[in-house]
C-alpha cells in the first residue's frame, strides 16, 4: 500500500515537472525503525520515484555514523536535501514531513534545485546574510496539522540557502518530545535561533533576522 495516492502522485508529478537541476534525498533510519522512521522511508522513496532529477539515498544511522557526522545529523528520522554535485546548503528535515509540512518538503527540493541565485528575499535580509561571519543555527518546531508551520520552514530553509553560514532544520515537535521540553515549545511554529533566541509563530523575514541579530 503506498502512502501517496495517485491524484497526489499526478499532483506531484506536475510540481517537480520543471525543477532547475537534479536533487538528492538522503534519509536517515536504523535497522529497527522507529516509529516514524518507516513513514518518512516510505514516503520520500515514493516522492522521489515521481521525477527522474530527485534521487534518494537511505542510509543506516548507526552503520553510517561517519556520513551522519558528515551531515550533522543527530537524530532520527532524518532528511537531508543536497542539490547538484551533492551541494549541501544546510536544508534539514526531523520527523515525517507530513499533513502540511509535505508542502514544505516539496517547496525546499524546488528551491535547492534552483540553488541560492532563485532565492528572493529583501534587501535588509540578503544584506546581513552576505556579512554573516559566525555559523547561524536555525530550528523549526513544527506540528503536521499546523497550517502555519510550512511559512516558518521554507524561510528557515530559503535562510540555509542563500547563506553557506546557515543551517536549518525542521523539527517535528511530537516526535522530539524532549526537544520539545528543552526549548519550552508550547506552540508551534517557534524557532530557535543558536539556542538562545526564540521567534513565536510566523513572522516576517524581519522579525526573523531580529533574533538573528541578537546573536550575531
Amino acid at each position: 500500500m503506498t502512502l501517496l495516492d495517485k491524484k497526489t502522485q499526478q499532483d506531484i508529478k506536475v510540481l517537480l515537472a520543471d525543477l532547475a537541476g537534479p536533487v538528492e534525498l538522503i534519509v536517515f533510519t536504523q535497522e529497527f525503525e522507529c516509529q516514524y522512521c518507516r513513514e518518512t522511508r516510505e514516503l520520500v522513496t515514493e516522492l522521489a520515484a515521481l521525477s527522474d532529477l530527485v534521487s534518494v539515498e537511505i542510509l543506516d544511522f548507526q552503520e553510517h555514523e561517519d556520513r551522519a557526522k558528515e551531515l550533522n545529523i543527530d537524530k532520527i528520522p532524518a532528511i537531508a536535501i543536497l542539490g547538484g554535485d551533492s551541494r549541501d546548503y544546510g536544508v534539514r528535515y526531523y520527523g515525517i514531513p507530513s499533513g502540511y509540512e509535505f508542502s514544505s518538503l516539496i517547496h525546499d527540493i524546488k528551491a535547492v534545485a534552483a540553488g541560492p541565485d532563485a532565492i528572493t528575499l529583501d534587501a535588509d535580509t540578503m544584506a546581513f546574510l552576505e556579512k554573516l561571519e559566525q555559523d547561524m543555527h536555525l530550528q523549526v518546531f513544527v506540528t503536521p496539522t499546523c497550517p502555519y508551520c510550512p511559512s516558518a520552514v521554507v524561510l528557515a530553509h530559503a535562510m540555509a540557502i542563500a547563506s553557506d553560514k546557515v543551517s536549518a532544520d525542521m523539527v517535528e515537535a511530537t516526535e522530539f518530545p524532549h526537544l520539545s521540553i528543552k526549548y519550552d515549545v508550547m506552540g508551534v511554529p517557534r524557532t530557535v535561533v543558536n539556542e538562545t533566541e526564540f521567534v513565536e509563530g510566523s513572522v516576517p523575514a524581519k522579525m526573523l533576522l531580529d533574533a538573528m541579530r541578537a546573536v550575531s
